[in-house]
């Protein structure tokens, strides 16, 4: 081969050489773009998160912060006045309840040995004067002062010496008078302060549900201040609520079991002291039968 056949077969080579690039890159840009070839989706890095502050705009209800604890003093202190009052008012109600049960109970206590005492002494044989030497002088509990009383006015009849038979009547009249007042008289000793208890046994609860009303009406105020009906908004006003209503029944509760308690022993009571009146008028009225003048 020649040189010149060398030269020619090179520039025809040359020539489709060109000839293929143009038409590939006519080809490469008529044709849509793919995309990219990168890592494979499987072994894909986390994307970092963005160094640069991010403006938020808030579209729900102010967020309350979280209560550090709950507890009734905590409660009391953040409610309503009038709530405040309220409860002010049944605690106070409560704790005088509770100072008259106490009381109640140890004098119904009281009275109920001493009288049992009174009535073992009183069935021991002594008689009628060294029992009035031994309880005339020291009346402390009712059935010594019916006691008393009814003496007292036996020992009347007798100051001008033996009473007649046509004033015996008059006599044991007066002398069951004299015992049925005393019996009255120390019965209303006892049921002393029970009216309280009975008030607020009755009142108590209406006063809870006042401050229970009460506490609805502050809850959906705050929900319709706030425009908002989450928890931390409606709570507050509810809780207060039912502490009222659980302050009324902790002070009606016990004021009335008490109160039906010592009614129905006060009335055992009475009933004793009426049986111990009657033996005791028997008793007297044989008494003066036998020392009358006829």
């Amino acid at each position: 081969m020649t040189m010149k056949h060398v030269i020619t077969a090179a520039a025809l080579a040359v020539s489709v050489m060109f000839m293929a690039f143009g038409a590939a890159t006519a080809q490469a840009q008529s044709a849509p773009k793919a995309a990219p070839l990168g890592t494979p989706v499987g072994n894909a890095a986390p994307l970092a998160a963005p160094t640069t502050p991010v403006a938020v705009t808030q579209t729900g209800g102010t967020a309350e912060p979280a209560p550090e604890g709950f507890s009734i003093v905590h409660m009391f202190l953040n409610a309503d006045i009038i709530v405040k009052t309220v409860m002010s008012l049944l605690f106070l109600a409560s704790l005088w309840s509770w100072a008259i049960i106490i009381n109640k109970w140890l004098a119904l206590r009281s009275v109920q040995r001493q009288a049992s005492q009174f009535e073992k002494t009183f069935w021991s044989g002594l008689s009628l004067e060294e029992l009035h030497t031994q309880f005339a002088a020291r009346t402390e509990h009712p059935m010594s002062a019916v006691f008393a009383a009814a003496l007292r006015e036996w020992r009347r009849a007798f100051e001008n010496g033996p009473p007649r038979e046509s004033r015996l009547g008059g006599i044991k009249e007066r002398i069951e008078k004299a015992m049925n007042v005393t019996i009255l008289r120390e019965t209303d000793g006892l049921e002393h302060q029970l009216g309280f208890l009975a008030t607020v046994g009755a009142t108590a609860p209406f006063v809870g549900l006042f401050g229970t009303v009460w506490g609805i009406m502050n809850a959906f105020s705050a929900i319709a201040a706030r425009h908002n009906t989450t928890l931390s908004v409606v709570a507050p006003g509810i809780a207060e609520a039912l502490f009222a209503t659980a302050m009324g029944l902790l002070a009606a509760i016990p004021a009335v079991i008490f109160y039906n308690w010592f009614t129905n022993q006060i009335v055992r009571y009475s009933a004793r002291l009426e049986a111990f009146a009657d033996e005791f008028s028997a008793i007297l009225g044989r008494q003066l039968d036998e020392k009358a003048v006829r």
